[in-house]
């Protein structure tokens, strides 16, 4: 059975629902749905990257990925074939003001603007509490999360660890991880390699991914915090052979990208 459609989350509707050539209106009509309109305004005019997008919008970025180029699909069609450009329907729901990093004023989270680096919206918000989980072994970040044996979990108060403890997984892996997470009541994880399902069931969960990191654990939550934290926004698994012969991301419920 076909996965449900996730509701997309945009920060207000278009002020414009229409754009036609100048004269008069063509009789061929385009329609871009609004989280499509969306995915437009804060990749091209707000300048996020689609990782960004990704999680203000409480998708997954291979998502984000195939609006934004359907969109400017249809956008380039009504530019250069003098199509009127209506913006109507999709599946959608405004935002409620809980979204990180969202539109600021518009939904009530001061201090958080737009077009900043992600991690230098965590250093704007006072008084926020966090959860931070980093795949863990021997101090380190533990590079691939479908196998992580340990996570380090970080209470965060006022921008600075109140408390850190180490806990295992219990020989759960994959998919089960993000669960795990979300029961941990985590909003944030860096790990190393992670693979798409992976990702995309943390997106679901509204957990905030930063991957691609390596070295000292507690390093890399301080960096974090201080908006420091090299990290690489299309991170992916990279580690077949690894784990012996048969290994392969994505193509069995074992692989890194499964859920």
């Amino acid at each position: 059975m076909a996965r449900p459609v996730r509701c997309r989350r945009i920060c207000f509707e278009p002020k414009y629902d229409s754009f036609a050539p100048c004269g008069a209106k063509s009789p061929e009509q385009i329609f871009l749905t609004v989280d499509e309109f969306e995915a437009v305004r804060l990749i091209d005019h707000e300048k996020r990257t689609h990782e960004q997008c990704a999680r203000q919008m409480g998708i997954s970025r291979t998502t984000v990925t195939e609006m934004y180029e359907r969109a400017r699909s249809k956008i380039a069609d009504c530019l250069v074939n003098g199509k009127t450009l209506c913006i109507s329907g999709g599946n959608y729901a405004l935002c409620d003001g809980s979204a990180w990093r969202c539109c600021g004023k518009k939904c009530g989270r001061a201090g958080q603007e737009s077009g900043l680096p992600d991690t230098a919206g965590l250093k704007k918000e006072e008084n926020k509490k966090m959860k931070i989980a980093v795949t863990y072994e021997n101090g380190n970040v533990f590079q691939h999360f479908g196998h992580t044996e340990q996570f380090k979990l970080y209470e965060i108060e006022d921008g600075k660890i109140v408390e850190a403890q180490v806990v295992d997984t219990n020989g759960n892996g994959h998919g089960a991880l993000a669960g795990m997470l979300s029961a941990w009541k985590v909003d944030t994880l860096i790990c190393g390699g992670i693979g798409a399902g992976a990702q995309n069931a943390l997106a679901e969960a509204g957990i905030r991914l930063y991957g691609g990191v390596s070295g000292s654990a507690d390093e890399a939550v301080e960096a974090l915090l201080a908006g420091k934290l090299e990290f690489d926004p299309d991170v992916h698994c990279d580690h077949h052979g690894h784990h012996g012969e048969g290994h392969n991301c994505g193509e069995n419920p074992h692989g890194c990208g499964g859920k």
